[in-house]
């Protein structure tokens, strides 16, 4: 409890915590900076040029305020996504997505189902409404689809989340599993389906966008495969009463000029998209052979990230993360057994990759000691 009277019950009950602590917090305990940042799935390969361009050229009217309407880029999505405009939304990341359609759907005690261990940002903001959150465990290492939609309709959960694929393991259903889910979803409820790593996920990897399918909303992002993560944009495809009801709550100048012009540059730019592809997939290749190298086991993964696989209990994976802090390499890994047996690895460049062959050795060792 704190000692300001004036905030809410709600407000006042909740503990003093973020989802995530930031590489830059770490750097300023240790009095260092890191030398690898391989724990927050950015995209180190970089923007598009073109989008770098464009933002460059936008910074000379950073002192207009934002198109409050989103218009250019929200027709361009249109066109990509071949819907109509009505059916996009778009705010500053997944993150700021979420939080607006958890206040536009979720008060005290409304029932909310989401995986035990996946994205916690989600988490955060039910806690911040009120919302009860009832979580199912990972069936092996990936969400369970069957087992989310049975929960919700045994508490008549009105959001279900589920990431495709999936964070922190890089585990996919395939479209055919992901269309049979949103079937199943049950009256009155919504599935949040956060596509965010999608553009790194094999082709045919998602179902089919049906804007008009009020049991569903997809968010998605330009922080991964575009590598625009410090930009914050991101956008939601769904119906159009749902999509038009963030513009009851949402800040209207929330989104920056800056980002907006630096996302549309990137959306027209495909080709670098597939370069950024390419290269995400040859990191993934290193970092597994790295990982078996050392003994360890690295997951399939379809995003920006392998998850590794320790070979012990949450215990030693958390020495060996320690360990890695230490030796100024950022990584993060699971945080719910047992899941949390494994450390998560973003894909990097050949520099950042060749810090991590080198403290992984020496982190083992050490962690093996303690």
């Amino acid at each position: 409890m704190t000692d300001d009277p004036r905030l809410t019950a709600l407000a006042d009950s909740l503990p003093s915590t973020v989802p995530f602590v930031g590489p830059e917090a770490q750097e300023r305990a240790r009095g260092q900076a890191f030398k690898a940042r391989l724990g927050a799935n950015e995209c180190g390969f970089g923007p598009s040029p073109k989008a770098i361009a464009a933002m460059q050229a936008a910074a000379a009217e950073a002192w207009k305020y934002p198109d409050p309407e989103n218009y250019d880029l929200r027709l361009a999505l249109a066109a990509h996504h071949s819907v109509d405009p009505a059916h996009i939304g778009i705010d500053g990341g997944i993150d700021t997505l979420l939080g607006v359609l958890v206040r536009l759907l979720v008060d005290a005690g409304t029932s909310i189902v989401t995986s035990a261990g996946a994205y916690p940002t989600f988490n955060y903001h039910v806690a911040g409404f009120g919302g009860a959150m009832h979580q199912i465990p990972y069936t092996g290492d990936f969400e369970d689809p069957e087992r989310l939609i049975a929960k919700a309709k045994e508490v008549g959960a009105k959001l279900i989340y589920f990431a495709n694929p999936d964070n922190p393991m890089g585990s996919m259903h395939d479209a055919e599993t992901v269309q049979r889910m949103i079937s199943k979803v049950p009256e009155g409820s919504l599935l949040i389906l956060d596509e965010a790593y999608i553009e790194l996920a094999p082709e045919g990897s998602a179902p089919t966008v049906d804007p008009t399918d009020t049991r569903v909303i997809r968010m998605r992002t330009f922080s991964k495969g575009y590598g625009m993560a410090g930009a914050r944009v991101g956008y939601a495809i769904g119906p159009r009463n749902l999509i038009g009801a963030f513009n009851k709550v949402r800040n209207h100048f929330g989104m920056c000029r800056v980002s907006q012009t630096g996302a549309l540059a990137a959306l027209l730019d495909q080709d670098w998209l597939a370069h950024v592809r390419t290269e995400v997939a040859t990191s993934r290749t290193e970092i597994t052979r790295i990982a078996a190298e050392n003994g360890l086991v690295a997951l399939p993964s379809n995003t920006n990230f392998v998850t590794v696989d320790c070979g012990q209990d949450g215990d030693f994976a958390r020495a060996v993360l320690a360990e890695f802090i230490a030796l100024g390499i950022f990584l993060r890994m699971p945080f719910v057994a047992p899941q949390d047996r494994c450390i998560r690895v973003s894909c990097g460049t050949s520099v950042e990759l060749k810090a991590f062959a080198e403290a992984l050795p020496q982190a083992l060792a050490k962690a093996n000691t303690t």
